[in-house]
């Protein structure tokens, strides 16, 4: 890297160079600072804010990668579980597409599988590709 933008470069961190991610915190702040300059017009950066994005991507997808393994096995109870949290959702909540409370808990327990017709209006509900509910 030439000097010039290597000095521009290194101004631009103002807690030191990227480095290897490692805490959910410090993956926060890399998104963060990536999210900023991605707000930005692509034509509108600099040289040295745009291999600085560049880094920050690398090392936030390397780290994600490591802390949030993805299955090649699918498992449609978690997924809905894990989506019910993040949407803050109760059993009662999703009884329009189960029919009832004992189906969503057979669901949810992994003793019964979503149909198809169940995992369509899961994705339309949510907004996410079918296959995740299958």
């Amino acid at each position: 890297m030439p000097r010039n933008i290597s000095q521009k470069y290194s101004a631009l961190l103002p807690e030191g160079f990227p480095h290897v991610i490692q805490t959910e915190e410090e993956n926060e702040h890399a998104i963060q600072i990536a999210g900023s300059l991605m707000l930005r017009d692509e034509d509108d950066l600099r040289p040295e804010e745009s291999q600085l994005l560049d880094h920050l991507v690398t090392l936030i997808e390397d780290f994600e990668e490591r802390a949030y393994p993805i299955s090649d096995k699918s498992n449609p109870p978690l997924a809905l579980r894990e989506l019910m949290r993040e949407h803050q959702l109760k059993q009662t909540d999703i009884l329009d597409i189960f029919g009832s409370q004992g189906v969503v808990s057979q669901v949810l327990n992994g003793k019964r599988e979503i149909s198809k017709a169940q995992a369509r209006r899961l994705s339309e509900r949510f907004r996410l590709p079918i296959d995740i509910f299958i």
